[in-house]
């Protein structure tokens, strides 16, 4: 495989029976095989994601004193902004070279769970900056919950099983700024190899090239999509739900050659995570003889709490 498998969800929101179908066994697959692909036709309109890097690009523009103002500590970087080096891949010691921000859920209907998340931190300096950040939001959030019904439908459950979990989940919205690299990296990259955390990661274009994700066989492969394409990928929770039957691939962001040096890179992936009651416990759709239960039972928000541990972000 040289590159990821494209989708289109136009094919699973079709009428046509035959169409979803199809479009349930070539995710299911990918996510068995590679545990990546590029979708089109999914809710963010190539003008909202123009509209949210400009507003992205003015944030982490700003000084570097006014951006500290909007660290908030204590809440493990789950809200607001977070300077650069403070996120580690786990193992990794090297901080990783970026700066990001997180627009997190804002919960409707629901008093208690509201309670439960961090406030979202308002940027004064930047009067459209959170109005856009929520709008997009809101239409990865959308695109998610499609892909995961038909993961549902090709894990054996029932179409809507992620639907109470992922409506009003933790999920969070990070801009990264990777800037120019300045000096020699001593063992650090942009984005060190990793795992995502969550059921599945929704990338909007980066402005630069530098993903890789790492295949069966341990080669790495650089992922190519189109600009109105998303990358989304399976992460950490949604393997260890399955049992390991869908894939989180390791990957990485890698330092551009050095005569790219002096230029930046801007990413935004949209982290889908559950609510955190939500149970990890492995399906017993994806339990057998040949694969029996390799996870202890967990809880989504003990998972999420054990790995930012790990990450550095909670003491």
């Amino acid at each position: 495989m040289k590159n990821i498998p494209s989708l289109d969800l136009n094919n699973f929101l079709s009428e046509d029976p035959k169409k979803k179908q199809q479009f349930v066994k070539e995710i299911g697959e990918a996510y068995e095989e590679i545990g990546f692909i590029a979708l089109k036709g999914h809710f963010l309109p190539d003008s909202l994601s123009e509209k949210l890097y400009k507003d992205v690009k003015a944030f982490f523009n700003l000084p570097i004193a006014t951006k500290k103002l909007y660290e908030i500590k204590g809440i493990g970087g789950q809200r607001g902004y977070t300077s650069f080096g403070k996120e580690s891949a786990k193992g990794k010691k090297e901080g990783d070279l970026k700066e990001f921000w997180h627009f997190g859920q804002e919960v409707v209907g629901n008093e208690k769970l509201k309670s439960q998340y961090p406030s979202n931190v308002i940027v004064k300096e930047l009067p459209s900056f959170n109005k856009t950040g929520m709008e997009a939001y809101k239409m990865l959030e959308k695109t998610a919950i499609y892909v995961l019904r038909a993961l549902a439908i090709y894990i054996g459950l029932d179409e809507n099983y992620f639907d109470k979990y992922v409506t009003n989940g933790n999920s969070i919205l990070r801009p990264i700024h990777y800037p120019p690299i300045i000096g020699e990296p001593k063992g650090a990259v942009r984005a060190a190899a990793h795992g995502d955390i969550n059921l599945i990661t929704l990338l909007m274009g980066a402005s630069a090239a530098g993903l890789e994700v790492q295949n069966k066989k341990g080669e790495w492969i650089p992922v190519t999509a189109l600009p109105e394409q998303l990358v989304i990928n399976v992460g950490d929770m949604l393997e260890r739900l399955t049992n390991n039957k869908l894939r989180s691939t390791i990957h990485r962001v890698v330092n551009p050659p050095r005569e790219d040096w002096d230029k930046p890179r801007y990413s935004i992936p949209f982290f889908t995570h559950p609510i955190s009651d939500m149970k990890l416990n492995c399906l017993p759709e994806c339990i057998t003889e040949t694969h029996p239960k390799v996870y202890d039972d967990i809880t989504a928000g003990e998972f999420l709490n054990e790995r930012l541990r790990e990450l550095g972000l909670l003491k």
